[in-house]
């Protein structure tokens, strides 16, 4: 007997894979998206080239794939090693799947893998302007710290 509860198959983070690479490479965000958010290929070649520094996922409704993110840990934000932080490198959720909890689900996964970690703060930059998703960002709680990186803005979300 069901008492309600929702029969949705649970929302999963997975690792890339040969079997699923293809999913990851199909994810498309809308077109006039593209100029704020770089597409999967560009993650995962910076996944290749800085594996100690990027955690990219597959994002599943079921067996869907249905986004993709790429978080990063305790990386030197600065050169001189001066500052580390932990957040979320790229968002990528298919355009037709936008709008029903998938960036949410992906971004409080993250949260809780930095909070696991011992972290306080989640960092993200997103691009500024039409189009973009500043408004994502700042709706999940992170504000702006008056940083910007490579022109884009620089925000925080306070896992305290």
């Amino acid at each position: 007997m069901t008492t309600g509860a929702s029969l949705r198959p649970p929302l999963r983070l997975v690792e890339i894979t040969p079997a699923n690479l293809d999913a990851a490479l199909g994810i498309r965000v809308l077109p006039e998206q593209e100029h704020a958010v770089s597409p999967v290929v560009k993650s995962l070649a910076e996944a290749y080239v800085h594996p100690d520094a990027a955690w990219p996922r597959l994002i599943l409704d079921g067996d869907r794939a249905v986004g993709f993110l790429m978080a990063f840990f305790d990386i030197d934000w600065y050169e001189d090693g001066s500052v580390r932080r932990s957040g979320l490198w790229r968002l990528n959720i298919a355009a037709g799947e936008q709008g029903q909890g998938y960036g949410r689900f992906a971004v409080e996964s993250v949260a809780t893998r930095i909070r696991r970690r011992g972290g306080k703060e989640c960092w993200v930059t997103w691009h500024p302007g039409p189009n973009g998703p500043e408004g994502f960002y700042l709706g999940l709680g992170f504000r702006p710290n008056g940083e910007t990186s490579e022109g884009e803005t620089v925000g925080v979300l306070k896992l305290d």
